[in-house]
């Protein structure tokens, strides 16, 4: 069964066609610029086919599909003879709300209540459905999976997701903690239980998805007690340019101060804060490394916020579950960067956690950075969220 995986934006689609048999990824690409002048670069991985990167036009979502599923069957670009030997299509899904635990076959019901969570994920539901139907206006009746970046998260219990507002406004709004990067924290939580060798259902693991947007999970016999990012991503950890935990008195103050609307100082909170407000440098870590070995104190203090608060965030999570059996590092930040791994594990002396720095000095591979002797085991493991997605695909539609 092969299968492509699509991760839609508002201006931007990225594509991943994978082998199921053997999970190979075959070919993988990116279209830029949808509604303005378009561009697609596309990647063959078997054979020894040429990569595409030029402009293509893309008035819609539908043509830069059509221009996908075109280089994919190439004959100077393609992997595959025809498009017949496509059988599924999996759609990244940002936000399910409550209405979804797992992935789902999309039929004209699920579409309507993927269009019902709009309000919670107004940049990226829309563009998630815009991604649905080009893929259903080109590709006819090929069925399609949907898989939520929320579901993972639905584990968590009401003392953990609720928030200490008016009960009304869940009851009637759902208003909630529901978190997101699910698909992450579910691919590298069960893969660090196949590197342990032990059942997930027997762990306690706390996985550290840390890029430019960063979440932390506990996750408590295979599924996720707590979450650090809440009603939307904005809050938890300082990210790349997301303030992460902030009274909201603040908010107050700082737009009567100022006079912001409500639109400017989100804008300000998501976009201009984080790593990159205190820094004033950039939200890019390796560019804040190089700015605190250069004698910058706002980048330095930048990133020790940002290692302190992931440490803070990991040990209440061991407090939740009652103690921990392994801690991740995953995405950008937390695959890549040994010294943010080195010093978020100095705070973790009273779980007896022990670092091989040999080890963690190792990149792009599943790694075990903690020493035999410690007690709680440290892993780098790269994110598959795409490789999640084609494996719930297959699942349903197989």
């Amino acid at each position: 069964m092969k299968i492509l995986v699509i991760n839609a934006g508002s201006s931007s689609l990225k594509y991943q066609l994978i082998d199921m048999e053997n999970e190979q990824l075959m070919a993988k690409g990116l279209c830029e610029r949808i509604g303005i002048d378009g561009h697609l670069k596309h990647t063959p991985l078997v054979g020894d086919k040429p990569v595409f990167n030029e402009d293509v036009p893309m008035p819609t979502h539908s043509e830069a599909i059509a221009a996908v599923i075109d280089k994919l069957t190439s004959a100077e670009y393609g992997v595959v003879a025809s498009m017949k030997e496509i059988d599924a299509v999996g759609h990244r899904v940002v936000h399910g709300g409550e209405k979804f635990a797992s992935s789902v076959l999309i039929n004209d019901e699920v579409l309507d209540a993927i269009k019902e969570c709009i309000p919670f994920a107004p940049l990226h539901n829309p563009a998630n459905i815009t991604g649905i139907n080009a893929c259903r206006d080109v590709m006819g009746d090929v069925p399609m999976v949907a898989v939520f970046d929320t579901a993972f998260h639905q584990t968590m219990p009401s003392k953990a997701f609720m928030y200490a507002v008016p009960y009304e406004y869940y009851e009637n709004d759902g208003i909630r903690r529901y978190g997101f990067h699910g698909t992450s924290h579910r691919y590298v939580s069960a893969r660090c239980a196949e590197m342990m060798g032990k059942p997930i259902e027997e762990l306690k693991i706390i996985s550290c998805h840390m890029g430019n947007g960063s979440s932390l999970a506990a996750v408590k016999n295979g599924k996720v007690v707590d979450t650090s990012m809440g009603f939307t991503p904005l809050v938890g950890l300082p990210m790349g340019t997301r303030c992460g935990d902030l009274d909201a008195g603040v908010i107050q103050f700082l737009m009567n101060k100022y006079g912001y609307s409500i639109d400017e100082m989100l804008n300000i909170l998501n976009k201009k804060s984080g790593v990159l407000g205190i820094s004033g440098v950039s939200s890019d870590f390796r560019d804040l490394g190089k700015a605190a070995e250069e004698g910058n104190e706002r980048a330095s203090l930048a990133l020790d916020m940002f290692y302190y608060w992931v440490a803070k965030v990991a040990g209440s999570y061991a407090a939740a579950m009652n103690g921990v059996d392994a801690i991740i590092f995953t995405a950008g930040v937390g695959e890549n960067d040994q010294t943010a791994r080195a010093e978020i594990c100095k705070y973790f002396g009273y779980l007896g956690v022990k670092v091989n720095p040999e080890a963690n000095a190792t990149r792009g591979q599943d790694i075990m950075i903690s020493t035999e002797d410690s007690p709680v085991k440290v892993f780098v493991i790269p994110t598959n969220e795409e490789l999640v997605i084609a494996r719930d695909t297959r699942d349903i539609v197989g």
